[in-house]
């Protein structure tokens, strides 16, 4: 499968490893950076997704998508774990759920771009209308790659991503190029994504913004 994703921002918090471990499925171990688990919240534009061989359908492959996520490693490969996918389009959500497991949600979303500034609100679907969020963010600094060994590069240079499918622990890889990431500023008026999990957004996130990354993902695999 190819994917782009555009207008990407990296939120992320740090958070104590003893309330992430439990949520994270047998098999995986928390990935810790001087000891510390990370939370991330990722907004972003998703477009131009197609299966190998068949062209994408604009009105189909292109929605907002938000993520909540945090980092692993199996068998001292690092990886991602997502704790839930929020997406704008429901056939994109059905058909990720049944093909891999991941735990996508169906919400109410936007992703609007004025200038260098990108504004995202999304509400989950359901009774409850929870978790939302509404920021508006843009980048602040010139686009570098991270270094290896940075906090930069342990949050963003992960290659596959882990979900538990069929009752079974899976690995999905992916490729694309380094991450060119600038420093970035958000303004936010509502942010609830983090309450499933018994945590609050407090305190002041580390920011990285992202113009556009080319993806190519592969099926799952036993791990």
């Amino acid at each position: 499968m190819r994917q782009t994703w555009t207008n990407l921002l990296f939120a992320h918090w740090p958070v104590p490893a003893e309330q992430l471990r439990p949520r994270i499925p047998p098999g995986l171990l928390l990935d810790l950076h001087d000891g510390t688990a990370w939370v991330g919240v990722v907004p972003f534009q998703m477009s131009h997704i197609s299966l190998r061989g068949i062209p994408d359908m604009p009105h189909l492959s292109t929605f907002p998508e938000l993520n909540v996520r945090t980092y692993v490693t199996k068998d001292g490969k690092p990886g991602v774990y997502f704790f839930s996918l929020d997406a704008a389009r429901l056939a994109a959500v059905w058909a990720a759920r049944i093909g891999t497991g991941l735990p996508y949600h169906w919400a109410r979303m936007s992703c609007q771009r004025t200038g260098d500034r990108v504004s995202v609100r999304s509400r989950r679907r359901g009774p409850s209308g929870h978790p939302a969020i509404e920021v508006s963010y843009r980048p602040t600094g010139p686009a570098s790659c991270a270094a290896p060994g940075t906090l930069e590069s342990f949050l963003t240079e992960r290659y596959c991503l882990y979900t538990v499918w069929a009752s079974r622990l899976r690995r999905l890889e992916i490729e694309h190029p380094p991450w060119s990431l600038q420093a970035a500023e958000a303004s936010w008026r509502t942010n609830t994504m983090l309450a499933p999990l018994g945590l609050s957004a407090k305190g002041r996130p580390l920011l990285h913004y992202a113009d556009r990354q080319d993806v190519v993902a592969w099926g799952l695999e036993k791990c």
